[in-house]
């Protein structure tokens, strides 16, 4: 398994490479983390476009202002996982335009940042432009304007930002934070009607345990895996309890665990899924996961791409 898989299986993030020396007091083995993607053909750019097009009229579709957007990495199905990366989507004002405000790893400043990107963006950052998934979960109209006050505002935005990048973060701990982390913890400080302040990553954390949010262990299921900090900069273990440790379960935030902590806090939630093989988008609507290989079921929604 490579560095970069082992990365995105433990709840890696946005990367953004650097295209020139790694950063002053990094390794050379997170230099090859962070280099770029592969550079897309003429085909698979027109492709993606087509597909971020369907994506973007969906969340135009929306009646809310704001909408939760998880992205697919590379394969990691054998895990169970799909998603690996997500986002808070707000509409522009004025029109139905729309942006993802995500944190991401700077390789070359050697720390995490906050990065908005318009959808196109977002869904070209896939890994694999061949067969990608994005999930959205529309949350109710009447529930998104604090959600998208808190998402653009500056100070509480850069008060829930860690100083240190952890691909697998525990869920419950100050020290680092990854991506999937930051997005609930600004969820939390808008429902929690958090004031602004140095310590609002506690108190929102504070608040994640009273919700409760529980976000399901990621089953690292090889115990040579948990030697991974050892050898992937990215990847720390110090911040996770010892018990995790020993079995082997780690609490990461992951986008799967955020959807059902939506669902659950705002039932009237509505989720649609969105993939393409190359050939195809398909839009699937609902709770239940489109089939493996962006195998479209009977009601859901296909589009060509030839």
């Amino acid at each position: 398994m490579s560095a970069r898989r082992l990365a995105l299986l433990l709840g890696a993030c946005a990367i953004a490479g650097s295209s020139g020396a790694a950063h002053a007091g990094t390794s050379l083995a997170s230099s090859r983390f962070c280099d770029r993607a592969q550079e897309l053909t003429a085909t698979q750019q027109d492709r993606l476009l087509r597909f971020a097009a369907v994506v973007r009229d969906e969340l135009a579709a929306s009646e809310g202002s704001v909408a939760l957007i998880s992205r697919s990495g590379l394969d990691l199905a054998r895990f169970g996982i799909r998603y690996s990366h997500a986002a808070l989507a707000w509409r522009h004002a004025g029109d139905d335009g729309w942006s993802a405000r995500q944190l991401y790893y700077a390789c070359d400043e050697g720390r995490p940042r906050i990065f908005d990107q318009g959808t196109a963006g977002f869904v070209m950052g896939t890994e694999n432009p061949a067969l990608g998934y994005i999930s959205l979960v529309k949350l109710p109209a009447e529930t998104t304007p604090a959600l998208r006050r808190a998402l653009l505002d500056p100070s509480r935005v850069q008060h829930l930002l860690a100083g240190r990048y952890s691909a697998n973060a525990y869920a419950y701990s100050l020290k680092y934070q990854n991506c999937n982390q930051w997005v609930v913890e600004l969820m939390a400080a808008a429902w929690g009607e958090l004031a602004d302040g140095a310590d609002l990553r506690a108190r929102a954390q504070d608040w994640l345990r009273d919700a409760p949010y529980a976000p399901a262990p990621v089953d690292v299921g090889a115990r040579w895996l948990m030697l991974g900090s050892l050898f992937v900069p990215l990847v720390h273990m110090d911040d996770h309890p010892r018990d995790a440790i020993g079995t082997m379960q780690l609490a990461v935030s992951l986008p799967a665990s955020l959807e059902a902590f939506a669902r659950e806090r705002l039932p009237a939630s509505a989720r649609v899924e969105i993939c393409h093989d190359g050939k195809q988008v398909v839009v699937h609507r609902g709770w239940e996961a489109i089939a493996d290989g962006c195998i479209p079921g009977a009601n859901d929604t296909v589009i060509a791409l030839d």
